[in-house]
């Protein structure tokens, strides 16, 4: 009972904030989400404003990570390239994961033939190579923001259905449940009071640990001329003006890869930091 008392009593935000890893991913990842927020505000210059007598110019006071092929600010394009980056991962997640929240209890909660049939088509949509169902549908549709969220959340939605779906059926079979099932309580009750609150937390760290992976895709898919349309400012834009201008100006390749890097050590280090603030018999082994 004293375990459990201070097991609750240690908030998972402070056991959060006594990892250092933890911590360190925590700052890049507010780094980015209010360099993303208030991009308007913070850089220095427009960027998409072409200026072609100032193409390829060095870092300097008035360009401080310098300028590309058609003069634009660099900077400011990495600055706007972060709202681009997060706002297709964060919308991507979020939508896959409410639906795969939804789908992954009906399919854990539900009769059993549903649940096979929930999963049969899981288990096809993952057997699809994420990148040539990716091109698929960009064929199709045709590349741009909303295609390219369209293809995350096909993508992410069987994997995330499935942890629900494991989480679900644990507590289908729990006593509480049990209880509530044989006082009369309904099923989207027990649901949404019981089942939601406990599989929201591993469902939170696979999300953090997935956004790094959706970055690196949209830069790859930008690069390639199949995601983020020019002009709009995008890390895998960037990227692609680097490499075609690499004989001219190296350095603006490793401008771009600075912050794909940096942002994946974040979301990566903070998803580790959730897993181990979050996971009960991590909480329980530490206070032994």
């Amino acid at each position: 009972m004293s375990i459990a008392v201070e097991v609750r009593s240690d908030s998972a935000w402070r056991r959060l904030l006594r990892d250092p890893m933890g911590v360190f991913g925590l700052s890049l990842v507010v780094t980015f989400v209010a360099m993303a927020a208030l991009a308007p505000m913070i850089a220095p210059h427009d960027p998409v404003k072409l200026s072609v007598v100032d193409r390829f110019q060095s870092t300097s006071l008035v360009h401080w990570a310098g300028t590309d092929q058609l003069g634009r600010d660099l900077l400011s394009r990495i600055i706007f390239g972060a709202r681009t980056a997060l706002f297709i991962a964060l919308t991507s997640v979020g939508l896959a994961g409410l639906i795969g929240v939804i789908l992954g209890m009906i399919a854990g909660y539900g009769p059993r033939w549903l649940d096979s049939l929930l999963v049969l088509v899981f288990d096809s949509v993952s057997s699809l190579p994420m990148i040539m169902l990716a091109l698929a549908v960009i064929t199709v549709i045709g590349p741009g923001t909303t295609t390219l969220i369209l293809v995350v959340v096909l993508v992410s939605i069987p994997g995330y259905a499935r942890l629900i779906r494991a989480q679900t059926l644990t507590l289908a079979g729990s006593d509480f449940v049990l209880a509530e099932r044989a006082m009369g309580a309904s099923t989207p009750r027990i649901l949404l009071r019981h089942v939601l609150p406990n599989v929201v937390g591993p469902l939170v760290i696979v999300l953090s640990m997935d956004i790094p992976v959706i970055i690196m895709l949209e830069a790859g898919l930008s690069y390639l001329n199949l995601g983020v349309r020019p002009p709009t400012p995008s890390w895998g834009n960037i990227l692609y003006d680097g490499y075609t201008s690499l004989r001219s100006a190296p350095s603006m390749v490793v401008i771009a890869g600075i912050p794909l890097v940096l942002s994946t050590l974040g979301f990566t280090f903070l998803g580790e930091g959730l897993r181990d603030a979050l996971d009960p018999k991590l909480q329980v082994r530490g206070l032994r």
